[in-house]
């Protein structure tokens, strides 16, 4: 196994359409474990995949929809009960992310005395356009045309001397095409397959741009239900979950 993989937690969409998991995916680097992104499922894809929450240095979220960062309050109740933290995690992204995660985890179980674990949780905001040294990472970002009063993100991760890049949710923009170049892994949302919408990228806009990408390998996520029907159409690797990428 190469010193750098990524194992795909949640490759769904915001409707977890035909059953798969929401996003999530794991990162390890030479001893380095990230978490990109939170969906609400990531317990279950975590523990079915053995990957040991407790064992996480970094967890990266994009941006403040449901289906990736409200596995987050799950996530801190873990390290309440089941999985004591022995060391800090890092939680980055972008702004509104810390005090959207309490609000979440307080609307959900208003009873609980968080003074342990907050302490225990860094949280950084990321600034689209500018790098970020959190432990070993080097993460830089671009803002993506997905959300409008919240900033969205996409990644691009620099990790044991390999790269990923992450779009996120995103319409099309040519930012895209400089995140992932030399990229060794450029995952790549595919929400929609016929529709349009210029806050999603749907797979006609993936191939009519496909010579632009300069990534060494492409796998597309965040799959919507209208590419789980015409998979059989689809040119390019999708994933799927349990996935183990090596880099």
């Amino acid at each position: 196994m190469s010193a750098v993989n990524v194992t795909v937690l949640g490759p769904g969409d915001a409707f977890a359409s035909r059953g798969l998991s929401q996003a999530g995916y794991a990162i390890e680097a030479n001893g380095t474990r990230i978490l990109m992104e939170a969906g609400p499922t990531i317990m279950v894809s975590m523990k079915r995949c053995g990957i040991s929450p407790a064992d996480l240095d970094v967890i990266l979220i994009s941006h403040l929809h449901g289906d990736h960062f409200a596995g987050l309050p799950f996530l801190i109740l873990e390290y309440m009960y089941e999985s004591p933290l022995h060391k800090p995690i890092t939680i980055a992204g972008p702004p509104h992310l810390e005090e959207r995660t309490w609000a979440l985890f307080r609307d959900m179980y208003p009873e609980f005395d968080l003074s342990g674990i907050m302490p225990k949780l860094k949280f950084v905001v990321l600034d689209p356009g500018k790098t970020a040294r959190l432990g070993e990472l080097k993460v830089d970002t671009i803002r993506t045309p997905h959300t409008i009063k919240d900033i969205s993100l996409a990644f691009r991760v620099e990790a044991g001397g390999k790269i990923v890049a992450f779009s996120g949710d995103t319409g099309w923009t040519d930012e895209l095409i400089r995140l992932t170049a030399g990229a060794d892994l450029f995952l790549s949302e595919c929400t929609f397959f016929q529709t349009k919408t210029d806050f999603h990228l749907s797979y006609p806009m993936i191939v009519a741009n496909r010579e632009r990408f300069a990534a060494r390998r492409m796998v597309l996520t965040h799959i919507g239900r209208e590419v789980v029907d015409r998979a059989s159409e689809v040119d390019f690797p999708m994933a799927s979950e349990g996935m183990t990428i090596d880099l």
